[in-house]
């Protein structure tokens, strides 16, 4: 069964810095980590009506930010190769940038290539969701660990391609993955009638 009573809100505060960018991936991993659990475990893998599971937004999640951990660790030159480049414009406030992505998501965006791929129910539910969060951890400290890497002035002098969203500089898609991450609790939260995500 889903659990009857909702799990605390995770909170974010819109940062602007590296190092508050940073602090709110953390306090979101650790408050969706919160919520995550909060389901016991059958209900964990039970899909939402013709919605994704709780597990399967877990999974798309790992799916959709180890690449970007994964490219903020290479060699910066590397990320001028067809697809990314360097910006001069700058980058976009983290509004703006959660603006883009719910007008995508309005005009009928899918998931695409980050689809968690359809499973069979675990036969032992508990070890599988232990699993799976530890595979989140880990794909959340290499993300965590390659940022620290970067300086303010090269988060927005480089680009990465967005599946969606078209090229965005490294500290635009920082902010996509901040509220991407945020934007699935409060899908599914909002599914299972606990709270409505809030448009400001």
């Amino acid at each position: 069964m889903q659990p009857q009573e909702p799990p605390p809100r995770p909170v974010l505060r819109a940062p602007t810095t590296l190092g508050e960018i940073l602090a709110e991936l953390r306090a979101l991993h650790q408050s969706s980590t919160a919520f995550w659990m909060h389901f016991d475990a059958a209900s964990f893998y039970a899909p939402l009506g013709q919605a994704w599971s709780p597990a399967d937004n877990v999974r798309h999640l790992i799916k959709s930010s180890r690449p970007v951990a994964r490219a903020l660790r290479v060699p910066k030159l590397l990320l001028l190769v067809p697809g990314g480049g360097v910006s001069w414009r700058g980058s976009r406030s983290y509004a703006e940038v959660r603006e883009t992505y719910r007008r995508a998501l309005a005009g009928g965006v899918q998931a695409g290539r980050f689809a968690p791929r359809p499973e069979p129910s675990p036969a032992e539910p508990e070890a599988a969701r232990r699993a799976l969060m530890e595979q989140r951890d880990a794909v959340a400290a290499e993300l965590h660990g390659a940022i620290e890497r970067w300086s303010e002035r090269a988060l927005d002098r480089f680009r990465m391609p967005h599946p969606a969203l078209g090229q965005l500089t490294v500290r635009e898609m920082l902010y996509f993955t901040l509220y991407h991450n945020l934007h699935h609790v409060q899908n599914v939260a909002g599914r299972l009638g606990w709270w409505e995500e809030p448009r400001g």
